[in-house]
């Protein structure tokens, strides 16, 4: 099996899509970086790639008995094992993962740019490894709330992702209340012309639709000033907004 040595890791924990895992252009000077002093590489097939990369479900038992405590992290002069955690690959794209004991891959990262080029020549000596697995059907995965695709994120810095995502949630808790007035009060706040396009008898499931195609691709000062004005009073999502808010200002924390 191939290793690689000392790799700096940044996790992101219970990241379900890929595009919400930094590269490393992108990493701030207040993330916590990891080395992983000792870890496995993985070649596999692009379906169980992409599979792992945008999920949280199980990971195949096959892949987990490869890599069971063959990786180890590093703490000042303390080395200590990690049960599953690994570098995969489809031969483009990599990804770190640790499962932190589980079988589902809670912590991911990308790698510096050396040692994914590592990764890529190894590509070129071996083949992709099989494992089975059962693939993600409608039937099996759960209805999600309101998400983002990968197309309405292409662009965008980190800071514009994790606005977009805050958005995101907002429009979601929207749609769920039922309340026509407060959907067209938003849908007015983010362009006054369009309540021009709503008629008396349109649903309101159609007139909150309307307002999300307006607003789900890009990202803009309009869409930073809605989405602002949308989490006012929601404690949780305000302390991410003024994280992100610090980090445009602090030029120290990018």
């Amino acid at each position: 099996m191939k290793y690689l040595y000392d790799v700096w890791v940044n996790w992101f924990e219970g990241e379900e899509y890929g595009y919400n895992v930094c590269d490393y252009h992108e990493w701030r000077k207040t993330d916590q970086i990891d080395i992983l002093e000792q870890v496995p590489v993985l070649y596999i097939e692009k379906k169980l790639y992409n599979y792992i990369e945008n999920s949280l479900y199980d990971l195949p038992d096959g892949l987990l008995e490869d890599i069971h405590k063959r990786a180890y992290v590093r703490k000042g002069v303390s080395r200590r094992v990690l049960d599953y955690a690994c570098i995969m690959t489809d031969g483009e794209k990599i990804l770190a993962i640790n499962t932190i004991g589980f079988h589902i891959p809670l912590q991911k990262s990308r790698i510096i740019p050396r040692q994914e080029q590592q990764v890529l020549e190894y590509c070129k000596q071996t083949k992709p490894k099989h494992f089975s697995y059962v693939p993600i059907t409608e039937q099996t995965q759960a209805t999600p709330v309101l998400k983002m695709e990968e197309h309405h994120v292409i662009g965008l810095t980190r800071r514009e992702r994790q606005l977009k995502k805050l958005l995101f949630i907002a429009l979601d808790k929207l749609k769920f209340t039922d309340n026509r007035n407060e959907i067209m009060y938003w849908l007015t706040e983010w362009d006054v012309q369009m309540a021009d396009e709503i008629s008396d008898d349109m649903l309101i499931n159609d007139v909150w639709t309307l307002l999300y195609q307006s607003v789900e691709t890009g990202w803009s000062e309009a869409h930073e000033c809605l989405c602002e004005q949308m989490i006012k009073g929601n404690e949780f999502l305000e302390k991410y907004w003024e994280l992100e808010h610090e980090y445009r200002h602090n030029p120290a924390h990018k």
